[in-house]
């Protein structure tokens, strides 16, 4: 690919991605604090720091682009970016509702650009051993599955830029609770029926703390989703079964526990399966994996999976639970 990276967001997941570049050049970095972008840029030579994304976007030099805002700011600075004629990496949810992402799609499809959203948890180590034992068929035809994802906040958390509706679009739904979506779409494919409720149990804030659902495809396989920032101990639990065997993710790395994946087959007999396990005790590789595909996205002209597409179907299913839940979150 030729041209430099820029960088809009020089926080926590800004530098995970500036890290992850392989050699790539970082040209330009932005953020409303400019001593993040400054230090970010200090990593690279002749590095633009700026406190204007539209800088980042317009730089001479800069052919892709990296958004890790706040959520209020993503669509418009990739509506930005893919005017300036910019390829990007744009974080999940991609918006803070489906309306203020649908005329990205257009955008995308005039500009000619590509655009891919960072559903990262689909590069966990074991949850691409999850999608290469789903692809050999060894599962059989997909029934169900279940997954609980959570954490139990910090001091102060009900305080933060993600309690408030105007800045994140909701609670821990758009927060942890896509990637729980985006995962059970992966497997499954369209959801046509949605059901569940997100509700504010603990957190003093106006956004909710846990979400529970129940989706189901039109071939009648069900999705049930649990997420939550009261969970106190960080889990993550990911259980899909087929009518062959089914496979189990336990932990994420890190407070969230090692990754391991389990893969129940059913023998013919049935009674107890037969077990094989996998655990993933190595630093988290993920993030260098998905810029990896990124790019390659660029250089072999692919349609970028995850897009701009599977975010909308995600928000379209976050909207329809908050507005059955009674939240207005639309600004």
């Amino acid at each position: 690919m030729s041209g430099g990276i820029g960088i809009i967001g020089c926080g926590l997941i800004g530098r995970k991605r500036a890290n992850a570049l392989g050699g790539r050049r970082l040209a330009a970095c932005a953020d409303l604090d400019r001593s993040l972008a400054a230090a970010l840029a200090a990593s690279a030579s002749d590095c633009l720091a700026t406190d204007d994304w539209r800088e980042v976007v317009n730089h001479d030099d800069v052919a892709a682009v990296i958004i890790a805002t706040p959520h209020h700011m993503l669509a418009e600075i990739c509506a930005g970016a893919i005017d300036a004629g910019c390829h990007v990496l744009v974080e999940k949810p991609a918006a803070r509702n489906a309306d203020e992402l649908r005329p990205l799609l257009r955008l995308v499809e005039e500009k000619k650009v590509l655009v891919r959203v960072g559903f990262n948890h689909r590069y966990h180590r074991a949850v691409q051993k999850m999608r290469e034992i789903i692809d050999s068929g060894a599962l059989g035809s997909l029934m169900f599955l279940r997954a609980r994802y959570g954490h139990g906040g910090r001091v102060g958390y009900d305080r933060e830029w993600r309690a408030q509706p105007l800045l994140s679009g909701g609670g821990e739904l758009i927060d942890q609770g896509v990637h729980l979506i985006d995962l059970a779409r992966w497997c499954l494919g369209d959801f046509v029926s949605i059901e569940g409720i997100a509700q504010t149990c603990y957190w003093d804030m106006p956004v909710d703390d846990n979400a529970f659902l129940m989706l189901r495809t039109a071939k009648e396989q069900t999705a049930f989703l649990h997420a939550s920032c009261t969970e106190w101990k960080n889990i993550f639990s990911w259980e899909l079964s087929g009518k062959n065997g089914k496979v189990q993710i336990d932990g994420l790395g890190g407070s969230y526990g090692v990754e391991r994946l389990t893969w129940y087959r059913m023998l013919p007999q049935m009674g107890p399966p037969e077990t094989t396990a996998w655990e993933f005790p190595m630093a988290d590789n993920s993030w260098e994996v998905e810029m990896n595909e990124f790019f390659q996205d660029i250089e072999n002209s692919r349609q970028p999976v995850p897009g701009l597409a599977d975010a909308l179907a995600v928000l379209d299913i976050v909207d329809k639970i908050y507005e059955r839940s009674g939240y207005d979150h639309r600004t």
